[in-house]
C-alpha cells in the first residue's frame, strides 16, 4: 500500500470510530500511531519512535513529549497528542516548551484529525507561533498528502521541509489575507480597485460605494471561473460514443428546455448554471445521466431520474431574494438564502442526503 492510500484509509478510520473513542490513550492508539506507521515508522521500535520522552524544561524536570520521532539518535520530530474533541489552539504552548529545548527541528501538535505542524522559521530554536502546514484527515487534499509524504522516513529531508515550510507559511497567510478581504474589503483594498474606474477624489463615501461594488466583483468572478471549470468538465465525462447515448439523455444534459411560446415559464441561463453546479457535484454520489431539472412559474426543481418525487433541491432566483432549497426528511422545503452560485457548495451534503433518502427507500 502507497502512502496516499494509508493516509486515506487512515482518514476512513478515524471517520469511522472517532464517537468511539473517549480517552487521550484511546486516541492515540487509534489513531496517531496507525498515523506515525504511515509514515514508514516502526511504533515499537525505540530507535526510531520513542513514547514519553523526557523533555526537562529549566527547573520543572520529567516532563514527557508523547512521542519523538528519531533518526541518527537524534529527535527530529516531537508529537504532542490531545484527545480527538480537545481544541489545539489552547495546547500550542505545551509543545513550543518541548520544542526550544529540544535538537528536534519540526513539532507536531494533533489530536488524531487537526495535525498541525511547526518550525523555527523566524527564529531559530524557537518554535514559530503559527504552523507552517494544517491537515484535517478528514478532509485531504492532493497537495496537502504530498507535504505530508516528505514527512516520511524514506523521503525525510530537512532542507527540502524547511524550503516547503517557508512558502507553505507565506502562502497560508496570503490566502488568509485574500479570504479577508474577499469577504469583507478594506477600505485600502476598495481603493486599489475604485481608482481604476473612478476620476474623482476617493472621499468617504465614494468608498462606501464601491466596497459593496467590489464584493460583488469578486463573486461574480469566481462564479464566472467555477463555471467555466464546470461545464468543461461536464462537456468531457458527458461525451459518449453516439451509440450509448439516447435521444432522451441528450434532451436532459444537452439541450435546454425552451420556454412555449405562450408560458409563463423562463429558464434563465442562471437557473441552467445553477442545475449544472448541482449536477456536477451530485455525480459524486449517482451517474450524471440521472440528474435532471424542470422549471415551474415560482422554482426550478433539480431532481433525481426526472422525477417530481425525488427532488435534490430547488432554486427560488424569482425573488429579490435569492434561496436554495434543500429537502428534509419529510420532503420539505429547508430555504437558504445565498449571495451567489458560489454558495450552493455549502450545502452539498444535504444535496446527498436527499439521493441516499431515495434510494434507501428503494
Amino acid at each position: 500500500m502507497d502512502f496516499k492510500d494509508a493516509i486515506k484509509q487512515l482518514a476512513d478510520r478515524v471517520e469511522k470510530l472517532k464517537e468511539n473513542i473517549q480517552t487521550e490513550e484511546a486516541t492515540k492508539n487509534a489513531f496517531i500511531m496507525p498515523f506515525i506507521n504511515a509514515l514508514g515508522y516502526d511504533v515499537f521500535n525505540p530507535l526510531e519512535v520513542i513514547p514519553e520522552m523526557t523533555c526537562d524544561i529549566g527547573t520543572k524536570k520529567g516532563e514527557k513529549i508523547d512521542y519523538a520521532i528519531m533518526k541518527d539518535e537524534q529527535p527530529i520530530l516531537l508529537i504532542e497528542c490531545k484527545h480527538w474533541k480537545q481544541d489545539l489552539n489552547i495546547h500550542d504552548n505545551q509543545l513550543l516548551r518541548y520544542f526550544n529545548v529540544s535538537k528536534a527541528k519540526f513539532g507536531l501538535l494533533t489530536n488524531g484529525i487537526i495535525y498541525r505542524f511547526y518550525t523555527d522559521l523566524k527564529e531559530p530554536n524557537i518554535m514559530d507561533d503559527k504552523p507552517f502546514l494544517e491537515v484535517d484527515i478528514t478532509d485531504l487534499r492532493d497537495n496537502q498528502i504530498e507535504e505530508l509524504k516528505k514527512f516520511h522516513k524514506s523521503y525525510f529531508d530537512v532542507e527540502n521541509i524547511l524550503s516547503s515550510a517557508s512558502e507553505l507559511k507565506y502562502m497560508g497567510e496570503l490566502k488568509t489575507i485574500i479570504q479577508n478581504e474577499f469577504s469583507n474589503p478594506s477600505a485600502d483594498f476598495v481603493k486599489m480597485f475604485a481608482t481604476k474606474v473612478y476620476d474623482g477624489r476617493m472621499l468617504q463615501n465614494v468608498v462606501d460605494q464601491f466596497t459593496p461594488l467590489v464584493k460583488r466583483a469578486i463573486s461574480s468572478h469566481i462564479n464566472d471561473i467555477i463555471n467555466e471549470r464546470l461545464k468543461g468538465a461536464l462537456t468531457v465525462s458527458d461525451a459518449k460514443p453516439e451509440t450509448q447515448q439516447t435521444k432522451v439523455e441528450e434532451t436532459k444534459t444537452e439541450t435546454p428546455v425552451e420556454a412555449q411560446p405562450d408560458s409563463k415559464i423562463v429558464t434563465t441561463e442562471e437557473e441552467l448554471d445553477a442545475y449544472r453546479i448541482i449536477q456536477a457535484i451530485c455525480r459524486q454520489k449517482v451517474d450524471v445521466s440521472r440528474i435532471a431539472y424542470r422549471d415551474a412559474q415560482t422554482y426550478f426543481s433539480v431532481l433525481l431520474d426526472d422525477n417530481n418525487r425525488k427532488p435534490i433541491c430547488r432554486m427560488y432566483f424569482n425573488t429579490a431574494t435569492k434561496y436554495v432549497a434543500t429537502i428534509d426528511e419529510n420532503k420539505k422545503d429547508v430555504k437558504h438564502a445565498i449571495e451567489s452560485l458560489d454558495d450552493l457548495f455549502q450545502y452539498t451534503e444535504d444535496y446527498f442526503k436527499a439521493i441516499d433518502m431515495y434510494e434507501t427507500k428503494e
